[in-house]
Protein backbone atom coordinates (compact mmCIF):
# COMPACT_ATOMS: atom_id res chain seq x y z
CA UNK A 1 0.00 0.00 0.00
CA UNK A 2 1.06 3.48 -0.58
CA UNK A 3 2.37 5.98 1.85
CA UNK A 4 -0.15 8.28 0.51
CA UNK A 5 -2.68 5.69 0.37
CA UNK A 6 -2.24 4.61 3.85
CA UNK A 7 -2.06 8.19 5.28
CA UNK A 8 -5.39 8.42 4.02
CA UNK A 9 -6.69 5.41 5.85
CA UNK A 10 -4.88 6.62 8.97
CA UNK A 11 -6.34 9.94 9.39
CA UNK A 12 -10.10 9.16 8.15
CA UNK A 13 -10.74 8.13 11.41
CA UNK A 14 -9.30 11.39 12.94
CA UNK A 15 -11.18 13.91 10.96
CA UNK A 16 -14.42 13.15 13.08
CA UNK A 17 -12.47 13.08 15.93
CA UNK A 18 -10.86 16.42 15.67
CA UNK A 19 -14.25 17.93 14.23
CA UNK A 20 -15.78 16.58 17.70
CA UNK A 21 -12.61 18.27 19.45
CA UNK A 22 -12.68 21.41 17.65
CA UNK A 23 -16.04 22.63 20.16
CA UNK A 24 -18.86 25.13 19.22
CA UNK A 25 -18.29 28.30 16.98
CA UNK A 26 -20.01 31.77 16.90
CA UNK A 27 -23.60 31.17 16.63
CA UNK A 28 -25.52 32.74 13.65
CA UNK A 29 -25.96 36.50 15.73
CA UNK A 30 -22.10 36.60 16.17
CA UNK A 31 -21.86 36.84 11.80
CA UNK A 32 -18.71 34.46 11.26
CA UNK A 33 -19.62 37.08 8.37
CA UNK A 34 -18.35 36.69 4.42
CA UNK A 35 -18.72 40.39 3.70
CA UNK A 36 -15.93 41.63 2.01
CA UNK A 37 -14.17 38.70 0.46
CA UNK A 38 -14.67 40.37 -2.59
CA UNK A 39 -13.11 43.31 -1.59
CA UNK A 40 -10.10 44.91 -3.08
CA UNK A 41 -6.47 42.72 -3.17
CA UNK A 42 -4.71 46.20 -1.21
CA UNK A 43 -3.76 47.62 1.77
CA UNK A 44 -1.47 46.65 5.01
CA UNK A 45 -2.45 43.09 5.83
CA UNK A 46 -1.91 41.84 9.68
CA UNK A 47 -1.23 38.29 10.08
CA UNK A 48 -1.12 37.44 13.50
CA UNK A 49 0.39 34.01 15.04
CA UNK A 50 2.82 32.49 16.92
CA UNK A 51 5.47 30.79 15.38
CA UNK A 52 8.70 33.26 15.17
CA UNK A 53 10.95 30.43 13.93
CA UNK A 54 9.25 30.56 11.26
CA UNK A 55 9.63 34.62 10.03
CA UNK A 56 12.41 34.53 7.52
CA UNK A 57 10.35 31.61 5.36
CA UNK A 58 7.39 33.65 5.75
CA UNK A 59 9.12 36.66 4.77
CA UNK A 60 10.12 34.67 1.21
CA UNK A 61 6.09 33.88 1.02
CA UNK A 62 4.61 36.96 1.69
CA UNK A 63 7.18 38.72 -1.11
CA UNK A 64 5.96 36.43 -3.60
CA UNK A 65 3.01 37.03 -1.99
CA UNK A 66 3.72 41.11 -2.54
CA UNK A 67 4.86 40.56 -6.15
CA UNK A 68 1.69 39.15 -7.70
CA UNK A 69 -0.63 41.26 -5.65
CA UNK A 70 1.59 45.25 -5.90
CA UNK A 71 -0.91 46.58 -3.86
CA UNK A 72 -0.96 44.94 -0.37
CA UNK A 73 1.87 44.69 2.25
CA UNK A 74 1.36 42.19 4.87
CA UNK A 75 3.24 42.51 8.11
CA UNK A 76 3.89 39.84 10.81
CA UNK A 77 2.23 40.34 14.23
CA UNK A 78 4.29 37.49 16.23
CA UNK A 79 3.82 36.63 20.13
CA UNK A 80 5.46 33.90 22.15
CA UNK A 81 3.38 30.80 21.56
CA UNK A 82 2.57 30.90 25.35
CA UNK A 83 1.13 34.60 25.17
CA UNK A 84 -0.99 34.06 22.24
CA UNK A 85 -2.51 31.22 24.14
CA UNK A 86 -3.71 34.01 26.55
CA UNK A 87 -3.72 37.41 24.63
CA UNK A 88 -4.34 36.63 20.89
CA UNK A 89 -8.72 36.65 21.51
CA UNK A 90 -8.39 40.28 23.07
CA UNK A 91 -5.57 41.82 20.34
CA UNK A 92 -7.62 40.45 17.11
CA UNK A 93 -11.41 40.85 18.03
CA UNK A 94 -10.93 44.58 17.46
CA UNK A 95 -9.88 43.82 13.95
CA UNK A 96 -6.72 45.80 13.51
CA UNK A 97 -4.82 43.10 14.67
CA UNK A 98 -4.96 39.68 12.61
CA UNK A 99 -6.53 40.85 9.61
CA UNK A 100 -5.47 37.06 9.05
CA UNK A 101 -4.31 35.15 11.90
CA UNK A 102 -3.95 31.40 13.20
CA UNK A 103 -5.10 29.60 16.28
CA UNK A 104 -4.34 26.59 18.50
CA UNK A 105 -6.42 23.54 17.86
CA UNK A 106 -8.70 23.07 20.73
CA UNK A 107 -9.49 25.56 23.68
CA UNK A 108 -7.91 28.50 21.71
CA UNK A 109 -10.10 27.34 18.40
CA UNK A 110 -12.95 27.63 20.53
CA UNK A 111 -12.68 30.34 22.59
CA UNK A 112 -12.28 32.27 18.92
CA UNK A 113 -14.71 30.76 17.17
CA UNK A 114 -17.15 31.29 20.18
CA UNK A 115 -16.80 35.38 19.85
CA UNK A 116 -17.93 34.95 16.36
CA UNK A 117 -14.28 36.59 15.28
CA UNK A 118 -13.42 33.56 12.41
CA UNK A 119 -15.36 34.18 9.31
CA UNK A 120 -17.08 31.20 7.37
CA UNK A 121 -14.74 30.38 5.02
CA UNK A 122 -17.23 27.09 3.92
CA UNK A 123 -18.39 28.94 0.53
CA UNK A 124 -14.61 29.01 -0.56
CA UNK A 125 -14.42 25.93 -2.57
CA UNK A 126 -11.22 26.55 -4.68
CA UNK A 127 -9.64 27.29 -1.55
CA UNK A 128 -10.88 23.98 0.45
CA UNK A 129 -9.92 22.03 -2.55
CA UNK A 130 -6.16 22.74 -1.85
CA UNK A 131 -6.68 20.80 1.50
CA UNK A 132 -6.69 16.85 2.29
CA UNK A 133 -10.28 17.11 4.07
CA UNK A 134 -9.71 14.56 6.80
CA UNK A 135 -6.93 16.79 8.23
CA UNK A 136 -9.06 20.21 8.61
CA UNK A 137 -11.72 19.06 10.06
CA UNK A 138 -9.41 20.76 13.42
CA UNK A 139 -11.18 24.47 11.93
CA UNK A 140 -14.79 22.54 11.31
CA UNK A 141 -17.95 24.44 13.56
CA UNK A 142 -20.80 21.41 12.70
CA UNK A 143 -21.40 22.79 9.10
CA UNK A 144 -19.08 25.57 8.99
CA UNK A 145 -15.63 25.91 7.95
CA UNK A 146 -14.18 28.30 9.93
CA UNK A 147 -10.45 28.37 9.97
CA UNK A 148 -7.44 25.83 8.43
CA UNK A 149 -5.01 23.67 10.21
CA UNK A 150 -1.87 24.39 8.41
CA UNK A 151 0.67 22.02 10.12
CA UNK A 152 1.03 18.27 10.57
CA UNK A 153 2.78 17.79 13.32
CA UNK A 154 3.93 14.89 15.98
CA UNK A 155 4.25 16.34 19.80
CA UNK A 156 6.83 13.94 20.76
CA UNK A 157 9.93 13.74 21.65
CA UNK A 158 12.45 14.41 18.83
CA UNK A 159 15.80 12.31 19.28
CA UNK A 160 19.43 12.63 17.92
CA UNK A 161 19.83 9.40 16.16
CA UNK A 162 23.58 9.40 15.76
CA UNK A 163 23.64 10.02 19.81
CA UNK A 164 21.61 7.14 20.67
CA UNK A 165 23.15 4.65 17.88
CA UNK A 166 26.69 5.89 19.21
CA UNK A 167 25.52 3.93 22.54
CA UNK A 168 23.92 1.03 20.90
CA UNK A 169 20.21 2.43 20.65
CA UNK A 170 18.75 1.55 17.24
CA UNK A 171 15.80 0.05 18.19
CA UNK A 172 14.18 1.70 21.04
CA UNK A 173 12.24 0.53 23.34
CA UNK A 174 8.71 -0.91 22.90
CA UNK A 175 8.10 -0.63 27.32
CA UNK A 176 8.13 1.02 29.95
CA UNK A 177 10.35 -0.82 31.74
CA UNK A 178 12.99 -0.84 28.49
CA UNK A 179 12.59 3.09 28.23
CA UNK A 180 13.82 3.44 31.46
CA UNK A 181 16.44 1.40 30.80
CA UNK A 182 17.09 3.44 28.00
CA UNK A 183 17.24 6.21 30.24
CA UNK A 184 19.79 4.94 32.47
CA UNK A 185 21.93 3.84 30.21
CA UNK A 186 22.26 7.11 28.33
CA UNK A 187 23.07 8.39 32.16
CA UNK A 188 25.77 5.92 32.17
CA UNK A 189 27.45 7.47 29.66
CA UNK A 190 27.24 11.30 30.62
CA UNK A 191 25.02 12.36 28.40
CA UNK A 192 21.32 13.98 29.98
CA UNK A 193 18.48 11.55 28.48
CA UNK A 194 16.01 14.05 28.48
CA UNK A 195 16.21 18.04 27.93
CA UNK A 196 12.71 18.90 29.03
CA UNK A 197 11.55 22.80 28.92
CA UNK A 198 9.48 22.35 32.49
CA UNK A 199 9.82 26.50 32.89
CA UNK A 200 7.96 27.01 29.79
CA UNK A 201 3.64 25.93 30.25
CA UNK A 202 3.26 25.53 26.54
CA UNK A 203 5.50 23.23 25.51
CA UNK A 204 6.29 21.42 29.30
CA UNK A 205 3.04 19.91 28.55
CA UNK A 206 3.95 18.61 25.32
CA UNK A 207 5.12 15.67 27.22
CA UNK A 208 1.92 14.79 28.72
CA UNK A 209 1.03 13.81 25.23
CA UNK A 210 2.60 10.67 25.17
CA UNK A 211 2.40 10.22 28.88
CA UNK A 212 -0.96 9.51 28.55
CA UNK A 213 -1.62 8.00 25.49
CA UNK A 214 -1.57 4.51 26.55
CA UNK A 215 -2.76 5.22 30.17
CA UNK A 216 -5.85 6.94 29.78
CA UNK A 217 -8.92 5.04 29.90
CA UNK A 218 -11.08 6.55 26.86
CA UNK A 219 -9.22 8.53 23.98
CA UNK A 220 -11.24 11.48 24.92
CA UNK A 221 -10.24 11.28 28.60
CA UNK A 222 -8.19 14.57 29.00
CA UNK A 223 -11.85 16.64 28.23
CA UNK A 224 -13.50 14.81 30.69
CA UNK A 225 -11.53 16.45 33.67
CA UNK A 226 -13.75 19.48 32.70
CA UNK A 227 -17.31 17.90 32.98
CA UNK A 228 -15.79 15.69 36.14
CA UNK A 229 -16.56 12.36 34.71
CA UNK A 230 -12.34 12.32 35.18
CA UNK A 231 -10.53 13.37 38.21
CA UNK A 232 -6.64 13.75 38.65
CA UNK A 233 -7.21 11.73 41.47
CA UNK A 234 -8.25 9.13 39.27
CA UNK A 235 -6.10 6.09 39.58
CA UNK A 236 -4.80 6.34 36.21
CA UNK A 237 -3.45 9.49 36.67
CA UNK A 238 -1.80 9.22 39.52
CA UNK A 239 0.02 6.37 37.98
CA UNK A 240 0.85 8.63 34.93
CA UNK A 241 2.13 11.45 37.60
CA UNK A 242 4.23 8.39 39.06
CA UNK A 243 5.93 7.70 36.06
CA UNK A 244 6.90 11.49 35.53
CA UNK A 245 8.38 11.16 39.29
CA UNK A 246 10.74 8.35 37.74
CA UNK A 247 11.94 10.66 35.31
CA UNK A 248 13.48 12.92 37.52
CA UNK A 249 17.24 11.48 37.66
CA UNK A 250 16.75 11.72 33.53
CA UNK A 251 16.29 15.20 32.77
CA UNK A 252 18.45 18.13 32.99
CA UNK A 253 19.52 20.17 36.39
CA UNK A 254 16.75 22.60 36.74
CA UNK A 255 14.54 21.58 34.64
CA UNK A 256 11.95 23.06 35.82
CA UNK A 257 12.80 27.05 35.03
CA UNK A 258 14.21 25.49 31.84
CA UNK A 259 12.97 27.52 28.75
CA UNK A 260 11.95 25.94 25.32
CA UNK A 261 14.58 27.79 23.69
CA UNK A 262 17.25 26.71 26.76
CA UNK A 263 16.05 22.85 26.26
CA UNK A 264 16.87 23.22 22.08
CA UNK A 265 19.99 24.57 22.77
CA UNK A 266 21.30 21.41 24.89
CA UNK A 267 19.94 18.99 22.56
CA UNK A 268 21.45 20.98 19.42
CA UNK A 269 24.19 20.59 21.05
CA UNK A 270 24.64 16.94 21.77
CA UNK A 271 24.39 17.26 25.97
CA UNK A 272 21.28 15.59 25.61
CA UNK A 273 19.67 12.86 23.51
CA UNK A 274 15.68 13.39 23.56
CA UNK A 275 14.03 16.41 23.42
CA UNK A 276 10.40 16.87 24.80
CA UNK A 277 8.64 18.71 22.68
CA UNK A 278 7.43 17.52 19.31
CA UNK A 279 8.36 17.46 15.32
CA UNK A 280 7.73 21.32 15.41
CA UNK A 281 11.08 22.73 16.99
CA UNK A 282 13.02 20.28 14.35
CA UNK A 283 13.45 23.76 12.55
CA UNK A 284 14.76 25.88 15.57
CA UNK A 285 17.16 22.93 16.63
CA UNK A 286 18.72 23.35 12.73
CA UNK A 287 19.00 27.11 13.51
CA UNK A 288 20.98 26.16 16.69
CA UNK A 289 23.11 24.71 14.50
CA UNK A 290 22.79 21.03 14.74
CA UNK A 291 23.80 18.92 11.89
CA UNK A 292 22.97 15.27 13.07
CA UNK A 293 19.99 13.60 11.94
CA UNK A 294 16.64 13.87 13.33
CA UNK A 295 13.89 10.91 14.90
CA UNK A 296 10.84 10.64 16.81
CA UNK A 297 10.27 8.69 19.94
CA UNK A 298 7.22 8.26 22.16
CA UNK A 299 8.07 6.86 25.56
CA UNK A 300 5.95 3.72 25.75
CA UNK A 301 4.21 3.88 29.61
CA UNK A 302 2.44 0.09 29.75
CA UNK A 303 3.85 -3.07 28.48
CA UNK A 304 4.31 -3.54 24.68
CA UNK A 305 1.10 -5.69 24.35
CA UNK A 306 -0.80 -3.77 26.17
CA UNK A 307 0.18 -0.40 23.91
CA UNK A 308 -2.73 0.99 22.10
CA UNK A 309 -0.43 3.29 20.84
CA UNK A 310 3.10 4.38 19.43
CA UNK A 311 3.13 7.93 19.03
CA UNK A 312 0.63 11.21 18.33
CA UNK A 313 0.17 13.60 16.07
CA UNK A 314 -1.89 17.24 15.82
CA UNK A 315 -3.21 19.18 13.00
CA UNK A 316 -3.03 22.88 14.32
CA UNK A 317 -1.62 26.26 13.03
CA UNK A 318 -5.30 27.03 12.03
CA UNK A 319 -5.76 30.17 9.48
CA UNK A 320 -8.76 31.97 9.60
CA UNK A 321 -9.69 35.92 8.68
CA UNK A 322 -11.03 37.63 10.80
CA UNK A 323 -14.51 38.88 10.98
CA UNK A 324 -13.82 42.24 12.10
CA UNK A 325 -11.35 43.07 9.62
CA UNK A 326 -11.93 45.36 6.67
CA UNK A 327 -9.40 43.78 4.43
CA UNK A 328 -11.11 40.25 4.18
CA UNK A 329 -10.46 40.20 0.29
CA UNK A 330 -6.50 40.87 0.76
CA UNK A 331 -6.65 37.91 4.06
CA UNK A 332 -8.54 35.69 1.45
CA UNK A 333 -6.05 36.24 -1.21
CA UNK A 334 -3.26 35.24 1.42
CA UNK A 335 -4.88 32.12 2.65
CA UNK A 336 -4.90 31.45 -1.30
CA UNK A 337 -1.62 31.88 -1.67
CA UNK A 338 -0.55 29.96 1.16
CA UNK A 339 -2.56 27.02 0.01
CA UNK A 340 -0.77 27.02 -3.57
CA UNK A 341 1.07 23.43 -3.09
CA UNK A 342 4.70 25.31 -4.05
CA UNK A 343 4.25 27.97 -1.90
CA UNK A 344 2.56 24.95 1.05
CA UNK A 345 6.01 23.27 -0.38
CA UNK A 346 8.08 26.32 0.70
CA UNK A 347 6.65 26.56 4.06
CA UNK A 348 7.26 22.26 4.94
CA UNK A 349 10.42 22.40 3.72
CA UNK A 350 11.75 25.88 5.22
CA UNK A 351 10.28 25.10 8.39
CA UNK A 352 10.32 21.22 8.92
CA UNK A 353 6.71 21.01 8.84
CA UNK A 354 4.36 18.93 7.63
CA UNK A 355 1.32 20.82 6.07
CA UNK A 356 -2.18 19.83 5.47
CA UNK A 357 -2.22 20.91 1.95
CA UNK A 358 -2.03 18.27 -1.00
CA UNK A 359 0.06 17.66 -3.59
CA UNK A 360 3.54 19.08 -1.78
CA UNK A 361 6.59 17.96 -2.53
CA UNK A 362 8.71 17.26 0.62
CA UNK A 363 12.64 17.97 0.49
CA UNK A 364 13.66 18.70 3.90
CA UNK A 365 15.46 15.55 5.26
CA UNK A 366 13.75 15.82 8.62
CA UNK A 367 10.46 16.08 6.72
CA UNK A 368 11.28 12.51 5.63
CA UNK A 369 13.08 11.39 8.48
CA UNK A 370 9.65 12.13 10.03
CA UNK A 371 6.91 10.39 7.30
CA UNK A 372 7.07 6.88 8.69
CA UNK A 373 5.35 8.80 11.42
CA UNK A 374 2.72 9.31 9.10
CA UNK A 375 1.66 5.64 8.77
CA UNK A 376 2.34 4.47 12.29
CA UNK A 377 -0.43 4.00 14.81
CA UNK A 378 -1.01 7.17 16.65
CA UNK A 379 -3.82 9.36 18.54
CA UNK A 380 -4.88 12.78 18.18
CA UNK A 381 -2.68 14.95 20.39
CA UNK A 382 -4.94 14.10 23.56
CA UNK A 383 -3.23 17.60 25.35
CA UNK A 384 -5.83 19.62 23.23
CA UNK A 385 -9.17 18.17 24.29
CA UNK A 386 -9.41 20.68 27.22
CA UNK A 387 -11.46 23.85 26.41
CA UNK A 388 -10.87 25.14 29.66
CA UNK A 389 -7.11 26.36 30.03
CA UNK A 390 -7.17 26.88 33.84
CA UNK A 391 -7.82 22.74 34.48
CA UNK A 392 -5.35 22.20 31.20
CA UNK A 393 -2.79 24.42 33.27
CA UNK A 394 -3.79 22.14 36.49
CA UNK A 395 -3.22 18.79 35.28
CA UNK A 396 0.24 20.10 33.59
CA UNK A 397 1.94 22.00 36.26
CA UNK A 398 1.03 18.75 38.43
CA UNK A 399 3.38 16.81 36.14
CA UNK A 400 5.77 19.63 36.34
CA UNK A 401 5.50 19.70 40.41
CA UNK A 402 6.24 16.07 40.32
CA UNK A 403 9.58 16.57 38.12
CA UNK A 404 10.50 18.90 40.75
CA UNK A 405 9.98 16.78 43.96
CA UNK A 406 6.22 17.04 44.49
CA UNK A 407 4.25 13.65 45.87
CA UNK A 408 2.66 12.30 43.06
CA UNK A 409 -0.46 11.74 45.63
CA UNK A 410 -0.84 15.12 46.44
CA UNK A 411 0.13 16.70 43.38
CA UNK A 412 -2.82 15.19 41.86
CA UNK A 413 -5.02 16.48 44.49
CA UNK A 414 -3.61 20.12 44.67
CA UNK A 415 -4.54 19.99 41.07
CA UNK A 416 -8.50 18.42 41.35
CA UNK A 417 -9.20 21.14 44.26
CA UNK A 418 -8.62 23.72 41.39
CA UNK A 419 -10.50 22.11 38.90
CA UNK A 420 -12.89 21.90 41.25
CA UNK A 421 -12.76 25.54 41.53
CA UNK A 422 -12.31 26.23 37.93
CA UNK A 423 -15.39 24.17 36.08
Amino acid sequence: MSNLSRRSLLFAAAGSALAACAGPGGDDEKSTSTEGFDGPVEGQLSFAHWRAEDKDVLEQIIASFVAKNPKVTVRQDISPSNDYQTTALQKIRGGAVGDAFTAFRGAQFTQIAGAGVFADLSGQADLLSKYDGKLIAAGNDKTKQLGLPYQLVFNMPVTNVDLLAKYGYTDLPKDWDGFLGLLDGLKAKGVTPIAWPGGDAANAGQLLNTMVMNNIPTDDALGKFETGEVKATDEWFVNTLKQYAQLRPYVQNGANGTSAEAAAQLFATQKAALLATGSFQAGAVRKLGAKFPLGLYAPITTTADKAKYEGVFNATFILGINAKSSKQGAALAWLKHLADPAVAALYANGTSQHVTVKDVEYTNEDLKSFAPWLTKKTLLAPRFQFNNLDVRSAIENATVQVVGGTDPAKAAEAAQRVIDQKK
